[in-house]
């Protein structure tokens, strides 16, 4: 735990141990949904109703019922059994909203990166930011409804992940599995961290 002692943000006044984590992902994935199930307090969300300025843009066909997006954030907090708090940000998942990624990304030791199998490809820019950055992530593949079923190897081997990156499969909707993904998550981090220092 020190490991990760080290690099995170207490608030003032306050012993518990903080972590800022992202989630990000394609368009449509569920990055909203996550930081909803879990969160302990009243999520904060700048989702904006689409419009006819997005069609052609946004690619709904997966995802037809969807009628907004997020546009900045989505910010969500939840104390895991062990007493360390996460402040968990969900990214925008499009191309015309990334300049908003390097502010959020600031001081975040890990993230999640959620995919949709029937879009992997929409992951592919998520994942590569975090690997140019040298950020811990995970891959959570998010259960929908008609998408088909895929092994942790099968999607490991589609998004060429190293072997010591988590492929966990969930359903973002149902906050245990939710949790689950996060509690994935911060062991990876202290993994990552525990190894870095040891190199050191």
């Amino acid at each position: 735990m020190e490991s990760v002692r080290s690099d995170a943000a207490a608030s003032p006044g306050d012993s518990a141990l903080t972590v800022k984590i992202l989630v990000a992902g394609g368009f449509g994935v569920g990055k909203t949904t996550l930081v909803s199930a879990v969160s302990e307090i009243r999520p904060l969300r700048t989702e904006e109703a689409l419009t006819e300025k997005s069609v052609g843009i946004d690619d709904t066909s997966a995802v037809a019922s969807k009628t907004t997006t997020t546009v900045a954030m989505d910010f969500g907090r939840i104390t895991l059994p062990n007493g360390l708090v996460l402040f968990v940000f969900g990214t925008p998942g499009q191309d015309r909203f990334w300049f908003m990624w390097d502010e959020l990304a600031k001081g975040a030791l890990g993230a999640v990166v959620l995919v949709d199998t029937r879009r992997l490809a929409d992951c592919f820019a998520s994942v590569d930011y975090f690997e140019r950055r040298g950020v811990p992530f995970i891959v959570g593949v998010n259960r929908f409804d008609g998408a088909g079923r895929h092994s942790p190897g099968q999607v490991r081997d589609a998004l060429d992940l190293p072997a010591d990156v988590p492929v966990i499969d969930c359903d973002v909707r149902d906050r245990e599995d939710a949790k689950k993904v996060l509690i994935t998550l911060v062991e990876h981090i202290m993994r990552t961290m525990s190894g870095r220092q040891a190199v050191y």
